[in-house]
């Protein structure tokens, strides 16, 4: 079980954030048996550095022109064009993620309506409706619901779930855990930390 002293000594998160998460992320981790010390460690510290300490569940999309080159470069091949968007997050989320993910062109609106949301930033329409089936949420026509702890949390766990993430928990492998969630090891010094500080908390609680 997750408790509110867990989440503090552990400097998981701060106090505010615990009592706000606490009992959304001990629902989550029934439903999805992320159950033993090494599991909850491992979900923990992933979706605490995904969300910035349980503060950040809205993707933020709002880059300078610079910014738009570096991390989107592929859509923001020259600085007029990165210029033209830079700033205006909805503008750049709808071209960024058209056409892809299961979202619409550009026009459609999907990029921004489906952007990354919960605490393992659920991201484009088939992910939405691949999870709002599975949990019985209506999160396509509600994208909305994944910036509430109840489901940010929840749609973290589905996450882990599909991903057999307690596999990896389970071997104490953060860097296997970080590839299935990040696509590489952006943070991972971050993350071991987390890890670790965990692990200690609960072995000295034992």
């Amino acid at each position: 079980m997750i408790t509110k002293e867990l989440l503090i000594d552990s400097h998981t998160c701060d106090a505010a954030m615990a009592d706000k998460w606490v009992d959304a992320l001990n629902a989550t981790c029934e439903r999805f048996e992320i159950n033993t010390p090494e599991r909850i460690a491992g979900f923990l510290s992933q979706v605490a550095h995904e969300s910035g300490g349980f503060k950040f569940v809205v993707e933020n999309l709002n880059y300078s022109a610079q910014a738009l080159r570096t991390v989107f470069g592929k859509y923001f091949t020259d600085d007029s064009q990165a210029n033209a968007y830079a700033r205006q997050p909805e503008r750049i989320a709808n071209k960024v993620y058209a056409n892809r993910m299961g979202n619409g062109d550009e026009a459609s609106g999907d990029g921004f309506k489906y952007r990354g949301r919960g605490l393992i930033q659920l991201t484009g329409k088939d992910n939405y409706t691949a999870f709002g089936n599975a949990c019985a949420i209506a999160a396509v026509d509600h994208p909305e619901f994944l910036a509430d702890p109840e489901f940010a949390a929840l749609s973290a766990g589905w996450f882990w779930n599909t991903r057999h993430l307690n596999n990896y928990a389970d071997a104490g492998d953060v860097v296997g855990m970080t590839k299935r969630i990040n696509g590489g090891t952006n943070g991972i010094d971050d993350r071991e930390l987390r890890y670790k500080k965990l692990i200690d908390y609960f072995n000295s609680h034992q």
